[in-house]
C-alpha cells in the first residue's frame, strides 16, 4: 500500500476513536466500513495492530486496549491531541490535506491563508535545538530600521501565532535569561558547535500557559477577565475561544458572560478592541477603562 493511504489510515483511525473515546475493533470496523477509503474491505486485527504501533512512532498517540471494558481501545494520552500540541498540528494539517487531495476539480473554490514557512532559518533553529548548540542571530526590532543586535543565543522551542513563526531563547550564564524573537525579524543565522545543557525540568508548553499569545510580562499578572458578549458574539466566542481558560458563566437573553484566566497583557486588547460595540469587559475595572480609553482614542480620529 502506498505511504499516502496509509496516512489517511492513520489519521482516520486516531480522529473516529478520539471523536467515540473508546470503540472496539468491531465498532470501528462498523464505521470503516462506512468511508470510502475501506473498498467494503475491513481492517484486520494484525493490521490494526500494526497501525497502532505507526501511530506511536509518528505522532506520540497512544492507542491502549481496555480490557476490562468489552476490549475497547481509546487514546491513553489525549493531552497530546490539545490544540497546541505539536501531533494536533499534525493530524489536523494532514487531514487537511488529505481532504484537499481528493478535491483537484475545485480547487479554485477552496481558499487558504498563506503561513510563513520562515524556510531556512526555522530548519536551523530546530537543527539547533536537536543538536543541544548555540545560535548566534542578526535580529532587527521594529522601529530600528537601520540598526541591530547579534547575540549568541540558546534556542529553547518555537511556537506559531498568528501566522507567525517565534523563537523561545535564553542568553548563556551567567544572564540566562528566557525572551522571545520572531523569525521575520532576523536578519543572519548562524548554528554554532558550541554545545549547551537544555534544562530537562524546562515546560514549553507551560511558558506560555497564562499568556494570550507569545507576550509574557512578569509585571502583568495572571487573574480573571469577564467578557459580556452581545448577541452573535456569543456564539464566535463559544466557537473560537480567546484562550484555552475561557469558561462559559451565565447566559441570558441577548448576551452571554464568559470568564478567562490570563495575563492581560497589551497584545489580549487588540482582540478585545477589534469586537467593538459586540462585547464589554466586566472585570478587572482596569482593562475595562483602557478599553474604553483606547475605543475613546480611536473616535476622536474621526472627528
Amino acid at each position: 500500500m502506498k505511504s499516502y493511504a496509509l496516512f489517511q489510515q492513520y489519521i482516520w483511525l486516531v480522529n473516529t476513536i478520539h471523536k467515540y473515546r473508546k470503540l472496539t475493533l468491531d465498532e470501528i470496523n462498523r464505521h470503516w466500513l462506512d468511508s470510502d477509503m475501506s473498498e467494503g474491505l475491513p481492517i484486520a486485527r494484525s493490521t490494526f495492530n500494526r497501525h497502532r504501533d505507526a501511530i506511536l512512532d509518528m505522532f506520540g498517540v497512544i492507542i491502549e486496549c481496555d480490557k476490562k471494558d468489552g476490549f475497547r481501545y481509546y487514546i491513553y494520552n489525549e493531552e497530546v491531541l490539545e490544540e497546541d500540541t505539536i501531533q494536533n498540528w499534525m493530524l489536523s494539517t494532514l487531514s487537511v490535506n488529505s481532504v484537499l487531495s481528493e478535491s483537484k476539480g475545485v480547487y479554485d473554490r477552496i481558499l487558504l491563508e498563506q503561513v510563513p514557512t520562515d524556510g531556512d532559518n526555522l530548519h536551523k533553529f530546530i537543527d539547533a535545538m536537536k543538536r543541544g548548540v548555540r545560535v548566534k542571530v542578526g535580529y532587527r526590532k521594529y522601529g530600528s530600521a537601520e540598526s541591530k543586535s547579534t547575540m549568541t543565543l540558546e534556542p529553547y522551542f518555537v511556537k506559531l501565532f498568528k501566522r507567525r513563526w517565534y523563537a523561545l531563547v535564553k542568553f548563556p550564564e551567567p544572564n540566562g535569561q528566557l525572551f522571545t524573537l520572531a523569525f521575520d525579524r532576523i536578519v543572519s543565522f548562524e548554528v554554532t558547535e558550541d554545545k549547551y545543557a537544555y534544562d530537562k525540568d524546562f515546560d514549553p508548553a507551560g511558558w506560555f500557559r497564562n499568556c494570550y499569545g507569545i507576550v509574557r510580562d512578569p509585571d502583568v499578572p495572571v487573574e480573571k477577565v469577564v467578557i459580556r458578549a452581545f448577541g452573535y458574539e456569543a456564539n464566535y466566542l463559544r466557537d473560537l475561544p480567546f484562550h484555552p481558560s475561557q469558561k462559559e458563566i451565565a447566559i441570558e437573553e441577548g448576551y452571554s458572560d464568559f470568564e478567562l484566566t490570563l495575563s492581560p497583557t497589551a497584545d489580549f486588547w487588540t482582540p478585545l478592541m477589534s469586537r467593538g460595540s459586540a462585547i464589554k469587559i466586566l472585570q478587572p475595572q482596569w482593562l475595562a477603562d483602557e478599553i474604553k480609553r483606547l475605543h475613546l482614542e480611536a473616535a476622536k480620529l474621526y472627528e
